[in-house]
């Protein structure tokens, strides 16, 4: 591979935001690079618009690398991911095509995502999307609900890991009751947070508000279906910033549409969310568009690490390397 022919991709850059994220000047000295600000609308548009590029920088997961695609990138030597989670792309058919895979952001800190969480909580619980339209639409206080404070209330947190412990020493200090729940959660690792471990059904019953930090697996999809859905408070409050389909989609949507609970969301089963889709017309919502790890320290350490792997790997040295 020659600098002269050399491409590169930077995908799925939904914000416009890549360019001004990092000092690209020495990597476009030795490549071409071309910024992609809109979805592929499916996997034959991606494999046609990726086919010419040597290197590939997606973001996170919003385009999945299976097979079918990886081998309709003849060219493809390189994908410098964002983030070091791999379950998008099928690592196994990466090493058989000899494709490299470095990774970035490991530094990335949990607060950027448990901080949205909290942002949501209190969006919802005083109506603070309601009364921003309310005023720019020339009104005042007219048609906003009265808000509920957080203090008092009871946290349930489904996953308290990292970014759910976050979360957890946050709802602390604002004099929340915390639950807690996951598949191996122990009763020391609870309290440790400031939780009580209880089963999730229990947690549910209790809450007042539910927030999601699992990650997504076969054995967490739809974590929360029609029945756990049905065990919630009237009224209660679901947050999701982890990921949709953690939540049975049908499911929520009925919950919703029966005004049994709300909801405060950042992820989706279908991303970007369509237009027409009947979540953007629920009531009792707060809806946002991904940006949980979205914030400038974020994207600095993404773009920044994945142009120092791309200039490594061009130099012959291995960098961040990441392998199935």
């Amino acid at each position: 591979m020659t600098d002269a022919d050399l491409r590169v991709a930077v995908i799925d850059d939904w914000q416009a935001v890549a360019r001004l994220s990092a000092d690209w000047s020495l990597l476009e000295r030795r490549a071409q690079l071309q910024f992609f600000q809109e979805p592929f609308a499916d996997e034959a548009s991606a494999a046609a618009a990726l086919a010419p590029f040597q290197i590939i920088v997606p973001m996170r997961e919003r385009l999945q690398f299976p097979r079918s695609l990886l081998e309709r990138l003849p060219r493809l030597r390189l994908l410098a991911l964002t983030g070091y989670g791999t379950r998008h792309v099928d690592m196994a058919c990466c090493a058989q095509r000899h494709i490299v895979c470095c990774a970035s952001g490991g530094a990335y800190s949990p607060a950027a995502t448990a901080e949205l969480t909290l942002g949501l909580m209190l969006a919802a619980q005083r109506h603070l999307a309601r009364a921003d339209a309310t005023m720019r639409a020339g009104g005042w206080q007219r048609g906003i609900p009265l808000g509920r404070t957080l203090e008092g209330q009871t946290l349930g947190l489904i996953g308290l890991g990292r970014i759910g412990g976050r979360v957890a020493s946050y709802a602390r200090s604002l004099g929340m009751q915390l639950l807690a729940w996951s598949t191996n959660l122990t009763a020391a690792q609870a309290q440790a947070a400031g939780a009580t471990a209880v089963g999730k059904s229990e947690l549910l019953q209790r809450a007042d508000i539910v927030t999601l930090h699992l990650m997504l697996s076969q054995r967490s999809l739809a974590t929360l279906g029609a029945a756990e859905l049905a065990l919630m408070k009237p009224g209660a409050l679901l947050v999701n910033t982890a990921r949709g389909p953690l939540v049975e989609e049908q499911a929520l949507l009925a919950a919703l549409r029966d005004g049994r609970i709300r909801a405060a969301l950042d992820v989706y089963a279908q991303e970007p969310l369509p237009a027409d889709h009947p979540l953007r017309s629920m009531p009792d919502t707060v809806l946002i568009a991904h940006q949980g790890f979205s914030t400038e320290r974020t994207m600095a350490e993404f773009y920044g690490q994945s142009i120092e792997n791309i200039l490594a790997f061009l130099d012959g040295r291995a960098l961040r390397v990441v392998s199935a």
